[in-house]
């Protein structure tokens, strides 16, 4: 059998690291007295990508667009984190839509033409949740004059401040984050939209992860969440409660692709 996998790298600006060892080794500690074999050490070795395909994922967090539209990501939902930043509210949180301070644009439809940056294809906040802004204001499937491929969120915010890209839709809780952790990377910056909300990036595990194990884990999560001693874990993470839940939550992300394709726009361009 493969060894269990432990994985928390969606939210991990260098200053939030500690915090997620600590929050993962409560949980750990907490499987491991209820005889559920947990690894003592996050896995940072490869891609996040990587360990959501991983048959062994015990603990993650996936983005919730890959979630609901690859029918071959086998995870199952344990919850859904509600996080404490602006843009954020019971579980759910939104992008915001950023451009230069000295570019005096006025509004997203004066965009029309420019070029924007997301941080992948198959992000919800990055990707997704952009198209669905920019939909309504497409013509003929066409909005952007060009869309580069950033890499990570951080990377969009550099591509803006250095002139290679104009707009990108940043996710609230990485942008608070910059904002607490690392101000000057957002100097320069000004928001000029929000995109619609949806749920936050879900905790997950394999699909094969047993019933028994889900409901360890999710108690698991609830007790770290109580716990006073990681309090200030949880600030660092903008983290202040989990909600159990599963997968069906995530329709609305759907339903925001099924809108733009439906509005002749399916394609980020």
């Amino acid at each position: 059998m493969n060894r269990p996998v432990a994985s928390l790298g969606m939210y991990e600006h260098a200053a939030q690291r500690a915090a997620n060892d600590r929050l993962w080794g409560e949980i750990a500690r907490h499987l491991t007295a209820r005889g559920i074999k947990a690894p003592a050490a996050l896995d940072r070795s490869r891609p996040v990508e990587a360990t959501w395909r991983d048959p062994a994922l015990l603990f993650g967090q996936t983005c919730g667009y890959p979630l609901v539209q690859d029918p071959n990501l086998a995870l199952r939902v344990i919850g859904i984190p509600v996080y404490v930043a602006p843009g954020c509210d019971q579980g759910r949180h939104l992008s915001y839509i950023v451009s230069r301070s000295d570019d005096h644009e006025a509004g997203l439809a004066a965009y029309r033409g420019r070029r924007a940056a997301i941080n992948a294809r198959h992000s919800n906040s990055g990707h997704n949740l952009l198209r669905a802004a920019v939909a309504p204001l497409a013509r003929n499937g066409r909005f952007f004059a060009d869309v580069v491929e950033s890499g990570s969120h951080r990377a969009s915010v550099d591509a803006i401040r250095r002139g290679d890209a104009d707009i990108a839709a940043i996710d609230a809780v990485t942008y608070a984050a910059l904002r607490r952790f690392e101000p000057d990377a957002i100097v320069g910056l000004r928001i000029i939209a929000t995109t619609p909300p949806t749920p936050t990036l879900p905790f997950v595990t394999s699909r094969s992860t047993g019933i028994e194990t889900v409901a360890a884990l999710r108690i698991a999560l609830a007790a770290v969440i109580a716990d006073p001693a990681l309090a200030d874990a949880r600030d660092a993470l903008f983290l202040h409660d989990v909600i159990p839940a599963g997968a069906e939550r995530y329709a609305s992300v759907r339903a925001l692709e099924l809108d733009a394709i439906t509005a002749g726009y399916p394609i980020l361009q």
